[in-house]
């Protein structure tokens, strides 16, 4: 390739990445080009969002999970039309629950749906159990063709799973979240993502946390300062219909 054709060619790059549409979030706006971004909804399953699933028999408030299935279905429906990849991550662990390591592994004494169980022998079996109510997405999402559907057995959707590949192979470098809950998997997985390069933001009223409302804010503020960025349904939602 002579001087003048590679001049030619970053030329042509410059001009693609300055085309780029800029959502705005904090703590700054950030380019997102629509063929390297994916959409990753986060554990938006009966246990975290649904009355009488394991959140809500853990004592976490669920109440208020509606408008983040609401918004997170705007979001799927504008990714699609953008062609953008749509990624549902789904926790749990096989009926034996052997996935979820036994007492020779952390998860064993700091999973609330494990201790949950263990404080109450009438639910053995029944929280977040593959093949279970407990464990599968709320109703009003629906994966299609086209979507990726990946299991996980721990917090983060990078953990043992083939979600880094599968986005790698679709060229992606931006990561967006909808999902449950902020400050457990949403943010594990985020932080992963962000030590493998790829650029994760947050769509706030999109996601919900585990706890007080306070602890939501929390999350946001960690993640917006150290890990990526925040923004919201409808910012992403009238950036990416025009």
């Amino acid at each position: 390739m002579s001087s003048g054709e590679m001049f030619e060619v970053a030329g042509y790059f410059q001009a693609q990445q300055a085309n780029q549409p800029v959502l705005a979030a904090k703590p700054e706006p950030i380019k997102l080009n629509p063929a390297e971004t994916a959409v990753i909804v986060v554990d938006l399953q009966n246990a975290y969002a649904s009355k009488d699933g394991y959140l809500d028999k853990a004592g976490f408030d669920v109440s208020s999970t509606g408008p983040v299935i609401a918004n997170t279905i705007k979001v799927i429906e504008t990714a699609r039309r953008q062609k953008m990849p749509v990624v549902f991550l789904q926790n749990g662990w096989d009926p034996e629950y052997k996935e979820a390591g036994g007492p020779g592994s952390p998860n064993w004494y700091k999973s609330n749906a494990l201790k949950t169980m263990r404080r109450n022998a009438s639910l053995e079996g029944s929280l977040l159990a593959k093949g279970g109510w407990d464990y599968q997405l709320v109703d009003a999402l629906k994966v299609q063709e086209g979507d990726i559907l990946i299991p996980k057995t721990r917090y983060s959707g990078f953990y043992n799973t083939n979600l880094d590949s599968m986005l790698r192979a679709r060229g992606i470098r931006n990561i967006v979240f909808t999902g449950i809950a902020t400050n457990v998997c949403v943010e594990s997985t985020l932080r992963d993502g962000f030590h493998l390069e790829y650029f994760g933001v947050v769509l706030a009223d999109a996601t919900h946390q585990a706890g007080a409302p306070d602890i939501q804010q929390s999350a946001l503020f960690n993640i917006q300062t150290f890990f990526g960025w925040v923004s919201s349904t409808d910012q992403f939602c009238e950036l990416f219909s025009q």
